[in-house]
């Protein structure tokens, strides 16, 4: 989904899990306003699109987290410093054209 006004966000925090670590996984916290913007809802799967790859994450609605940033669990490819946009996943694109 590329319509609409989605500017990126800044990466306010990482969170590095171990093996063992009880929750584990891509996981990324945004605040109320930010998910309302990208039609989001707690739980949903996201993609996160970083200066290095993309991937797909759980989305969590938290209230601590600032207007304009976001905080990443184990997203391969993110720093502490990097700016990403997180889009809703296009599910309802027809499937059964053939590429190539």
């Amino acid at each position: 989904m590329k319509a609409g006004f989605q500017p990126p966000l800044r990466v306010a925090g990482f969170i590095a899990t171990r093996r063992g670590d009880p929750e584990r996984g891509p996981l990324i916290r945004l605040s109320p306003l930010e998910a309302k913007l990208r039609m989001l809802q707690d739980g949903e799967l996201a993609w996160v699109h970083g200066p290095r790859r993309n991937e797909l994450a759980v989305v969590v609605i938290d209230e601590a987290v600032p207007d304009g940033g976001v905080v990443a669990r184990d997203i391969a490819g993110i720093t502490i410093v990097d700016s990403v946009r997180i889009t809703k996943p296009d599910l309802d694109s027809r499937r059964d054209r053939q590429v190539g």
